[in-house]
């Protein structure tokens, strides 16, 4: 499959082994896990986060693997998910940083295409969000509110 804003086809990653099972050297039950991982979601970390802070930390390598569900669906279950989704959210963080970089460097052009094409893509990631009511219906994207939501 090809990328959306380069010439380019991408190159395959790793892959987890193909039978998802618990390993037997795990201790931790799937309550224990879901109220780490609340936990750790409440005190402001992503979803992402909270999976490596679980296999780093606590010997946890796959919540699917120990709870049977993923992670993004047991935190929405017990009321911590975040209210903008972890992807929105790292590019409204990279768009903020980047027009930053663009008030002190004005000249500086191809990051300025990368600030349009980046735009772009919150825009089309959103109206998927929207359509799946993972963001409220009214939500747009501008330069100024995402300023504001990163802080």
């Amino acid at each position: 499959m090809s990328r959306i804003h380069s010439g380019r086809k991408g190159k395959a990653g790793s892959h987890r082994p193909y039978p998802l099972v618990r390993p037997e050297w795990v201790t931790a039950t799937a309550e224990e896990l879901v109220t780490q991982a609340v936990q750790l979601s409440k005190a402001g970390r992503s979803a992402a986060q909270v999976g490596q802070i679980l296999r780093d930390s606590y010997g946890i390598p796959s919540s699917r693997a120990v709870a049977g569900r993923r992670l993004g669906a047991l935190l929405a279950d017990r009321g911590a998910r975040p209210e903008i989704p972890d992807d929105l959210q790292a590019l409204l963080k990279r768009v903020v940083h980047l027009q930053h970089h663009l008030e002190t460097h004005p000249n500086d052009l191809s990051n300025r295409r990368g600030l349009s094409l980046m735009e772009s893509r919150i825009r089309r990631l959103a109206r998927y969000y929207r359509q799946r009511r993972r963001i409220p219906e009214g939500w747009r994207y501008s330069a100024a509110g995402a300023a504001l939501q990163v802080e």
